[in-house]
């Protein structure tokens, strides 16, 4: 697999829009990080490399949604965790929660299940989605996820995730042990 060196900057190339509004909302905050480009990637073992590259653990990213589809709930959790959907609806409050469809998952944050990440939010600007984040991944002290495209990751302090990045886009992280 195909993955460059670790940069620093934003690319200079032409990406898409979600892409490009991450590196503007990431330097708007002055949050510092890394990325690499890579060939494409769909799922969580494809990642490892990247991980690797990285010197953090790209998270596993899951919405998800009660059956009524009024409540979204964006799920970052370790990448080898399990999730247990009945678990995570009691959590919740919930009756009950099921994987959200690719055209849900289209409509509350803008990317398909392949390239799911917290990026999204940028799509949500009216709060619908709740982000929840697991214990573990919240205690790291580096996260890493694509920009909204599964073609580059990127790495930065967890802390400036929780405490900067979805303050500002009015998403309070809920901090729970899945």
């Amino acid at each position: 697999m195909y993955i460059s060196e670790v940069m620093t900057t934003a690319p200079e190339d032409e990406r898409g829009a979600l892409e490009t509004r991450v590196y503007q909302e990431l330097e708007r905050l002055n949050i510092k990080y890394e990325r690499v480009d890579n060939d494409t990637v769909e799922t969580m073992e494809e990642c490892v490399e990247i991980s690797e590259k990285l010197g953090a653990e790209i998270r596993k990213t899951i919405v998800c949604c009660n059956r009524q589809k009024t409540d979204f709930y964006l799920v970052i959790l370790p990448a080898d965790k399990r999730f247990d959907s009945k678990l995570f609806a009691s959590m919740m409050r919930t009756a009950r929660v099921s994987f959200a469809s690719a055209e849900d998952m289209e409509k509350v944050i803008g990317l398909t299940p392949g390239e799911a990440s917290v990026m999204g939010i940028l799509n949500d600007p009216d709060g619908k989605v709740q982000v929840v984040v697991d214990k573990a991944v919240a205690d790291a002290e580096w996260f890493a996820c694509n920009p909204g495209a599964n073609t580059t990751h990127i790495r930065f302090k967890t802390k400036q995730l929780i405490n900067n990045f979805l303050p500002a886009l009015k998403h309070k992280p809920e901090i729970i042990m899945l």
